[in-house]
């Protein structure tokens, strides 16, 4: 299995002005475009291709009926 760790030099910080103009664009934009946004900002930050994302490993979970 593969270790993805966070990458903390992948961004850079930013002032709370900075900030609310990022917020202001992104929230102009489709669920769509956010969400793609999202998917390429998290492969930055923890290393791994944007197009072969990790899989999630679905032994580690366990599904119990509440019956």
């Amino acid at each position: 299995m593969y270790s993805f760790r966070l990458d903390r030099t992948a961004f850079k910080a930013q002032t709370a002005i900075e900030a609310a103009k990022h917020a202001s664009f992104y929230s102009s934009l489709t669920w769509q475009e956010r969400l793609r946004i999202a998917g390429y900002l998290n492969s930055m930050a923890f290393n791994y291709s944007e197009d072969a994302p990790p899989v999630l490993d679905r032994t580690k979970f366990k599904a119990h009926s509440r019956t």
